[in-house]
C-alpha cells in the first residue's frame, strides 16, 4: 500500500505533487497585491496553472523559476491602495486563497476565462462608476494561453477593455509567453506597465461547420505542422523532451506521409492591396500575429519585421543542410524561402495538409479549400512595460 504524505505549506497541507504550483502562486498572489498595475482601478488576478507543465515539473527549469520568483518578491513595490483589490472570486471558488486554479482537463482554462467574462460583467452590473481590471496570469504551456485567449476574443469590445492578460513562461516551448525568462515576464506586474492590445490569426476553411481556428502566435502549414501533430500524438508516452527528436524525424517521414503539391497562395494587406502571389511546391507557410515569432521552443521562423514566411519543397539532404539554419533565423538568406508582409492569405490546394496553430493541429481536407487566414483588429489585451515618458 503506497501512502501520500502531505506537506505542511503556509497554513496548510498539499500534496507533494501540487507542491511547486503552491509555492509559485503564494509568490505571485503577493507580486499581485503589490502590483503597481493600474493602481487606480481594483485589481482581481487569477492564476490559470497547468500542473503538468514542465516549468513545475522539470528540476531544473524549476529551480530556475523559484529563484525568479524569490528576485522578484525582493524587487516588489509597497501595498496596493486599499482598494479591495484580491482574488477574482471565480478563482476562490475554482481554487483556493491564492486565487490559483489548476486546470484539470484540456478546455479547463477556456471555462474558466468564461467564467470570470460572466464575473467582470455582474461587476460592471453592480459597480457602474467603478471599473476592475481583472488580471488572468496563465501558468503553463502554449496551449493554456490559447484556451484564455479564445474566450476573450469572443467577449464584447467593451468587457474585454477590463482584462488583461499576463503569459508567463512556465511550459516547455513558452513560444506564445510574454517573455522567455520568467523573471522578464513579471516585470510586467512588479514594474509599471501599460495595457496594449494584440491581434488574433483567424484560420477559415470553406467547408461550412468546420473551424474556424485561431492562433495568438504563429499559425502555419506543412512539415512544422506535421511535427507538432505527431509530439502531441507522442507527449506523455515517452520520456525526455520528444519534440526535438521529433523534428529530425519528421524532416525524413514528412513528405512520405503527406504529398507536397503546388499551393497557390494570394496574399493582401490591410487595405486590400495585392502583394504577392505564389504557386509553388511548398514545404512550410507560417503566419505570425507580428514578426519577430518563434514556434518549436524557439526556432526563429519570422526573426524580422515581416510576417509570413513561405518555404520552397527541397531535397532531403538540403532539408538537413538548412535545419541549423531555421533554428538560428538564418534561413531568410536562402533561396527557399520567401518572406513578407500580409494582413490576409488566400490559399488553395489539391491535397490534404495539416494546419497548427499554437502547438493546437487539425487536418484540412481537399475538399476545405481554398482557406482563408487573416489577421483580426488589435483585440487581446497583454501588458507591455511602460515607456518613459
Amino acid at each position: 500500500m503506497f501512502i501520500i504524505c502531505p506537506i505542511y505549506w503556509r497554513g496548510g497541507f498539499v500534496a507533494k505533487n501540487d507542491l511547486t504550483t503552491y509555492i509559485f502562486a503564494d509568490y505571485l498572489s503577493d507580486l499581485c497585491a503589490r502590483s503597481p498595475l493600474a493602481s487606480e482601478y481594483r485589481l482581481f488576478w487569477t492564476i490559470i496553472a497547468n500542473p503538468k507543465a514542465g516549468g513545475f515539473n522539470i528540476r531544473a527549469r524549476w529551480k530556475k523559476h523559484y529563484n525568479a520568483l524569490r528576485a522578484s518578491a525582493k524587487k516588489s513595490s509597497a501595498d496596493r491602495p486599499d482598494n479591495e483589490s484580491g482574488p477574482s472570486k471565480i478563482s476562490l471558488v475554482e481554487g483556493d486563497r491564492r486565487g490559483l486554479v489548476l486546470t484539470r482537463k484540456k478546455g479547463h482554462a477556456c471555462l474558466v476565462a468564461q467564467a470570470l467574462l460572466k464575473e467582470a460583467a455582474s461587476f460592471r452590473e453592480s459597480h457602474p462608476d467603478m471599473k476592475p481590471l481583472y488580471l488572468i496570469v496563465t501558468a503553463g504551456g502554449d496551449g493554456t494561453s490559447l484556451e484564455v485567449q479564445s474566450a476573450l476574443y469572443q467577449a464584447p469590445a467593451e468587457l474585454r477593455s477590463c482584462f488583461a492578460v499576463l503569459r508567463l513562461p512556465m511550459g516547455t516551448g513558452n513560444d506564445g509567453a510574454d517573455a522567455r525568462d520568467l523573471g522578464d515576464a513579471l516585470r510586467l506586474i512588479n514594474e509599471p506597465s501599460e495595457i496594449t492590445y494584440q491581434r488574433t490569426v483567424k484560420l477559415t476553411a470553406s467547408t461550412p461547420g468546420k473551424g474556424p481556428w485561431l492562433a495568438f502566435n504563429i499559425l502555419s502549414f506543412g512539415l512544422d505542422a506535421f511535427v507538432t501533430h505527431m509530439t502531441n500524438r507522442m507527449k506523455g508516452k515517452l520520456p525526455g523532451d520528444f519534440y526535438k527528436l521529433w523534428v529530425d524525424i519528421a524532416a525524413l517521414l514528412y513528405d512520405r506521409l503527406y504529398k507536397v503539391g503546388p499551393l497557390d497562395v494570394r496574399a493582401v494587406d490591410f487595405s486590400g492591396n495585392e502583394v504577392i502571389k505564389i504557386s509553388e511546391e511548398l514545404l512550410l507557410l507560417a503566419i505570425g500575429e507580428s514578426g519577430h515569432r518563434t514556434y518549436g521552443s524557439n526556432k526563429r521562423i519570422l526573426p524580422d519585421d515581416r510576417n509570413v514566411c513561405a518555404v520552397k519543397q527541397m531535397p532531403m539532404l538540403r532539408k538537413v543542410a538548412l535545419k541549423s539554419a531555421f533554428s538560428s533565423g538564418a534561413h531568410i538568406e536562402k533561396p527557399e524561402s520567401i518572406l513578407f508582409n500580409a494582413a490576409r492569405l488566400e490559399i488553395s490546394g489539391i491535397y490534404p495538409i495539416l494546419a497548427q496553430m499554437d502547438g493546437e493541429s487539425v487536418l484540412l481536407d481537399t475538399a476545405d479549400f481554398p482557406v482563408t487566414v487573416e489577421l483580426s483588429e488589435p483585440v487581446i489585451p497583454v501588458l507591455r512595460v511602460k515607456k518613459p515618458s
